[in-house]
């Protein structure tokens, strides 16, 4: 896919797995269950599925995925698998590496989306992209520090204290709407505070990075909110107004978890904004 100036590839970085429940909230397993099987401990298959934007001068990564510095038992926990897709696997695929990385963007700082971010290098925790700015709103990194008992555990400190240290960090606020002329920023608060979503345009096309807010296609639909999310009536007012914006613009929603599909599109219906087509790979 190219908009503007960059090229777009889609890159899957690892795969994991949550509990059903967490994942589809209020809605009874005796629906969701019929078009994604759980296993025997009750978790669904998901994915880490990141974009890589190319143009001339930049390299820009939205999101980092798992990373690689997980214990075992947590891997037997989350399922996590990257034996297939990995994220510097993924890069090398392409023809490039992590030192070619100019700019990460970051949605928030939960492990499956900034995990990657750093890594261990003779037992010390590094930056992933040592030449990298990386991007996360100010309101996420100060809720990242000081995380509730709710969700403290989807802040691993590991995964951007030294970036911070670093001086690598850049915090945008609701002052940042456009990272360039095809980037736009929008902040949404109701899976935890200060996630930014990205949406990519050009006069012809356009996409969003769906982030949390849109982790599979079963987000799309309005009752399928997660049990992770802090602000469950928040994320529900934001939902409408983004499948609102993106039938009207005739946006691509990229999805970063969906195990199945990595994109769709949107149409309107009797019962309202609805699923119109979706793709198992990034549409060209």
């Amino acid at each position: 896919m190219k908009i503007g100036k960059y090229k777009i590839y889609e890159i899957t970085t690892g795969r994991f797995a949550l509990d059903g429940g967490a994942m589809y909230g209020v809605v009874p397993k005796t629906i969701w269950e019929k078009s994604d099987t759980p296993d025997t401990k009750n978790r669904l298959k998901l994915v880490t599925r990141n974009l890589l934007l190319v143009s001339d001068s930049r390299k820009i990564l939205i999101d980092t995925g798992l990373g690689t510095k997980w214990e075992e038992k947590y891997r037997e926990i989350y399922q996590i698998d990257q034996t297939e897709d990995h994220l510097e696997n993924g890069l090398k695929n392409l023809g490039f590496s992590y030192d070619d990385i100019t700019d990460v963007l970051l949605t928030h700082l939960h492990f499956d989306h900034t995990g990657g971010s750093t890594r261990l290098v003779d037992g010390k925790i590094e930056p992933t992209f040592k030449y990298a700015n990386y991007y996360v709103q100010k309101d996420n990194f100060e809720w990242a520090l000081n995380p509730t008992e709710k969700d403290r555990a989807s802040y691993l400190i590991e995964n951007f204290e030294v970036l911070a240290k670093e001086g690598m960090l850049r915090l945008l606020d609701e002052k940042t709407e456009k990272l360039d002329d095809e980037i736009s920023v929008l902040r949404v608060h109701g899976h935890t505070r200060g996630q930014q979503i990205f949406k990519i345009a050009d006069s012809s096309n356009s996409i969003l990075f769906g982030g949390d807010l849109f982790p599979t296609k079963h987000q799309i639909a309005l009752a399928y909110v997660m049990s992770y999310d802090l602000q469950p009536l928040i994320t529900l007012q934001e939902k409408k107004f983004v499948l609102a914006n993106c039938l009207e613009e005739a946006t691509t929603v990229y999805l970063e978890h969906d195990y199945r599909h990595a994109a769709l599109t949107l149409k309107d219906s009797e019962k309202g904004i609805i699923v119109s087509e979706v793709y198992n790979a990034l549409p060209e």
